[in-house]
């Protein structure tokens, strides 16, 4: 079996949001079949955990950019709303069928 993706959802404390963000791509990924490991943390902490995909909210993206993330190995999905299981599946599939986690059907 391939190693699973890491995938870490962000947010200012790394708590109530991040969590409620970590629930809904939970059932996103059920819903694709795509098996990761899930973690969620405070902002200042995702910078030095090198997953393979961030989820946090657009409101953090001027946070972010000021860390050096390698952007090629580490994607930011920069969500309107962190729980909207339609917007984490709209942007995190593509990401998803690049890494080769998911066909296209």
């Amino acid at each position: 079996m391939a190693n699973k993706i890491n995938i870490l959802m962000v947010c200012g404390a790394g708590l109530g949001s991040s969590f409620a963000c970590q629930m809904s791509v939970e059932d996103v990924l059920q819903k694709l079949g795509v098996e990761a490991n899930l973690d969620h943390c405070d902002i200042s902490s995702a910078a030095s955990m090198h997953p393979d995909i961030i989820l946090t909210a657009m409101n953090f993206k001027t946070q972010f950019e000021k860390f050096s993330i390698d952007e090629v190995k580490t994607r930011i999905i920069y969500l309107k709303n962190i729980v909207s299981k339609a917007e984490i599946e709209e942007k995190l599939s593509p990401i998803l069928k690049e890494k080769g986690l998911l066909s296209d059907d």
